[in-house]
């Protein structure tokens, strides 16, 4: 059954991935008034801009991956009755 998961399973994290880049640049947009995030080589923003977008991106990124990957197995065990990592 893992096996028919795992095709499910990628389509379900590439969209969590869009899903999390969504909201980190609406969550970056409210703590920095309208700003886009900066690069890591923006010249003109600070390390500590350029490190606390990071540090937020990693967690709104962590935050978004467990809560989709969570659905998607919760999902599957409803439509199948397994759990996909069993």
């Amino acid at each position: 059954m893992t096996t028919m998961y795992r095709p499910l399973g990628m389509v379900v994290g590439v969209l969590g991935g869009v899903a999390a880049g969504a909201v980190f640049n609406r969550v970056w947009g409210v703590v920095a008034g309208g700003e886009e995030p900066p690069s890591a080589t923006a010249r003109d923003h600070t390390w500590r801009e350029v490190l606390l977008a990071a540090a937020l991106q990693g967690a709104v990124f962590g935050l978004v991956k467990a809560a989709v990957d969570r659905a998607g197995a919760t999902g599957y065990k409803s439509l199948t009755g397994t759990w996909p990592a069993d």
